[in-house]
């Protein structure tokens, strides 16, 4: 882990292109592929554990896990962190506590269905804050990229017929996921637009902390809900994959690609949990899968293009 101070608001000038445009393409592509696997996760921790208690559980992990590695570097950056403290605070309030957390209850109270097409709009409510906080030009081709791939997540999400989306009606998991998307979305706008003056490493340190204090009560005041066998494995790839793998290479993707693109390849998050259902459980893949993936992967493709262009 590096002590190098590094800036989020500059893009690397490699970054116009060639082989390096790649290389930052894998940031974004690795962090969704980790989040799909933690999708799955959150499916089977929702009968095997409180939601306010494995989103704590998993960022005390983090921070605990990060401490020995990040704990002199945020020590040597106090004065760094004290004079930024509310904007760590609040991404960390937004990226840790909300999204995460308010993911795991709406779980218990929509259906997967209603939460794979609101986890689709993160990509045009970025590219829409991006133009409102960032000052980035809210181009048609943008919002007909993010446009054609939530067409694409609704026909696999939907399973090939669109009255299915309407069928369960809408319930108070939906706003709860809708204002997670949102706040996830608010987080990779701010992130880039702040500019902190500390390393990668160290600010998701920091903002983890933050989350964590900021979950406590929530934890405190939820049903006890104590680690066993059943549920520690759910929690260790949270806390350590999701919670520290996954937004250190989601921060990198934001630095050196911007909010929305990155956020287009959360696009790829049902496609891919399709897929891995499909290998690992034995699920069934039809003809909504290829149709609703081609859309998806269509959307990302052109959007990334005219992005670089």
């Amino acid at each position: 882990m590096s002590n190098t101070t590094s800036s989020l608001a500059q893009p690397a000038a490699s970054a116009q292109g060639g082989a390096a445009d790649i290389r930052f393409y894998l940031f974004p592509v690795l962090a969704v592929c980790i989040w799909s696997g933690n999708t799955i996760i959150t499916k089977a921790a929702s009968g095997a554990i409180e939601p306010a208690a494995i989103a704590f559980y998993r960022w005390v992990l983090a921070v605990l896990v990060m401490t020995p590695f990040l704990g002199r570097e945020a020590w040597r950056q106090r004065a760094v962190i004290a004079a930024n403290w509310p904007r760590l605070m609040l991404l960390g309030a937004l990226g840790m506590a909300m999204y995460q957390g308010l993911a795991y209850e709406a779980a218990h109270t929509t259906s997967a269905v209603n939460m794979g097409v609101t986890v689709a709009l993160m990509p045009l409510m970025s590219a829409c804050l991006s133009s409102l906080f960032a000052g980035e030009r809210l181009t048609t081709t943008r919002i007909a990229c993010g446009v054609l791939s939530l067409l694409g997540l609704v026909v696999i999400s939907a399973r090939g017929d669109l009255g299915k989306l309407l069928d369960g009606g809408l319930h108070i998991g939906d706003a709860l996921m809708l204002i997670a998307v949102t706040s996830n979305a608010l987080y990779g706008v701010l992130l880039k637009r702040w500019a902190l003056p500390l390393s990668t490493w160290a600010q998701l340190y920091v903002q983890a902390a933050f989350g964590s204090l900021i979950l406590l009560p929530f934890w405190l005041a939820a049903p006890a809900s104590p680690l066993t066998a059943q549920n520690l494995p759910m929690v260790m790839y949270a806390g350590l994959l999701a919670s520290i793998g996954a937004p250190f290479l989601w921060m990198n993707a934001i630095k050196h690609l911007g909010a929305p693109r990155s956020a287009l390849f959360a696009n790829l998050i049902p496609l891919l949990v399709a897929l891995a259902a499909w290998a690992l459980l034995g699920e069934q893949l039809h003809a909504y899968h290829a149709l609703g993936g081609a859309l998806v992967l269509t959307g990302v493709v052109w959007g990334q293009r005219s992005g670089r262009k």
